[in-house]
C-alpha cells in the first residue's frame, strides 16, 4: 500500500482530533478510526465513520430506552437469537461508512451489492494515479476446468513472471497513453502547451481494469453482514476476499457480540435443503443411504458429503 506524504498527514490530523459526544462508541473502533489497514499490492480499508454498537441492535429489538440492569450475557444470548433467526431491522440499526481503494475490475464486482450508499473517485473531474493491481505470483492460475468463474492450477514460475510481465507493460502503456490524450501530467501541468488533450471523460476509456480507484462506502450492519457472508466465502474471488477480510477485522472491533454470533451462524454453519435433511434423519435412524436412494442429484449429494465431512464445497 502506498500514502503519499500529503495523505499520512491528513490522517494524522484525522486521528488528532476528538469531539464530545453523548452518543454510544465503542473504545476498540475507535483506535481503527481512519487508519488504512493494507489490502493487496496498493489497496486498503478504512473506517471513517460508524453509528450504533451491541447495544444499539438490543435496544432495537426491544425497543427499550437504554441498557438498564441487564447483564452483557443477556445481550449476546439476544443478539445470537437474532441472528439465528435471520432477523434484520435489528442489525439495521447500527451503520459505517468506509473507505477504500480497490482495482477498478473488483469496484465493478462490489457495485452488484446495492444496498449501500456509494459515491466513487470521479476520473470526470480528476487524473488518475498510475497505481495498477498486480497479483502476487501465487495468485496467477489457470481457468478452473470444473468452475467457469473459478481458479485452477498456479501457473510455474516462468508462465506466471510472463503473465506480471505483460500486465505491467499493458497498464503502463495504457496510463502513459491517457496522461498524453490529456496532454497533463499527474499534477494538471500541461505536457505540450501548444497542443489541446481531449476531455478527461474521454480520456479514461483507456485505462485498464486493474487500475485503482477510490469510493467512500456506507452500510448498514445488516446488509454487511450479507456482503461478508458472500465474499468471505471460499470460493468468492480472492482479491474482492481479501477486502471482506480486513472489513471482518473491523467488525470484530465494532460490534464483537454480533460479530461471534455471524461467525457461529453463517459463516461457521451450513444450510440443508429439505431433501438433506430427510437424509441426515434417515442416516441417524441407522437407515444405510446411498445416491442412489437418497433422492437428491448426484451434485447435491456431493454436497452434502461435504458438509458433513467438513470439506470445501466443489
Amino acid at each position: 500500500m502506498s500514502l503519499t506524504p500529503e495523505q499520512l498527514a491528513e490522517i494524522d490530523a484525522q486521528r488528532g482530533t476528538t469531539t464530545a459526544t453523548r452518543r454510544p462508541s465503542v473504545a476498540a473502533l475507535e483506535a481503527m478510526l481512519f487508519q488504512p489497514l493494507p489490502v493487496l499490492d496498493h489497496g486498503f480499508v478504512r473506517v471513517i465513520d460508524y453509528m450504533g454498537d451491541d447495544a444499539a441492535i438490543v435496544q432495537a429489538a426491544r425497543v427499550s430506552y437504554g441498557r438498564g440492569t441487564r447483564r452483557a450475557s443477556e445481550d449476546a444470548g439476544l443478539i445470537r437469537y437474532l441472528m439465528r433467526h435471520r432477523h434484520s431491522t435489528p442489525f439495521e440499526m447500527c451503520e459505517i461508512k468506509y473507505h477504500v481503494k480497490l482495482p477498478i475490475f473488483i469496484a465493478r464486482q462490489w457495485i452488484r451489492h446495492r444496498t449501500a450508499n456509494v459515491n466513487e473517485y470521479s476520473a470526470r473531474y480528476s487524473i488518475m494515479e498510475r497505481e495498477f493491481y498486480l497479483p502476487a505470483p501465487a495468485q496467477l492460475a489457470a481457468q478452473s476446468v470444473s468452475n467457469r468463474q473459478g481458479r485452477g492450477e498456479a501457473l510455474d514460475g516462468a508462465a506466471a513472471a510472463a503473465v506480471l510481465d505483460l500486465l505491467r507493460e499493458d497498464a503502463s502503456r495504457c496510463h502513459a497513453h491517457y496522461l498524453d490524450l490529456l496532454n497533463e501530467d499527474i499534477d494538471g501541468a500541461p505536457r505540450d502547451p501548444g497542443r489541446a488533450g481531449i476531455a478527461r471523460e474521454l480520456a479514461r476509456m483507456n485505462l485498464t481494469l486493474n487500475t485503482y480507484t477510490q469510493w467512500y462506502w456506507k452500510i448498514d450492519l445488516h446488509n454487511l453482514l450479507n456482503f461478508l457472508s458472500l465474499r468471505l466465502d471460499p470460493h468468492a474471488q480472492y482479491e474482492i476476499r481479501v477486502y471482506a477480510e480486513a472489513m471482518l477485522n473491523t467488525l470484530a472491533a465494532w460490534v464483537p457480540l454480533a460479530h461471534q454470533a455471524f461467525l457461529d451462524y453463517r459463516l461457521g454453519a451450513a444450510t440443508l435443503s429439505a431433501p438433506m435433511l430427510a437424509v441426515l434423519r434417515r442416516r441417524l435412524a441407522g437407515v444405510a443411504v446411498d445416491q442412489a436412494n437418497s433422492g437428491l442429484s448426484a451434485r447435491e449429494w456431493r454436497e452434502l458429503e461435504a458438509i458433513l465431512q467438513g470439506e470445501s464445497l466443489a
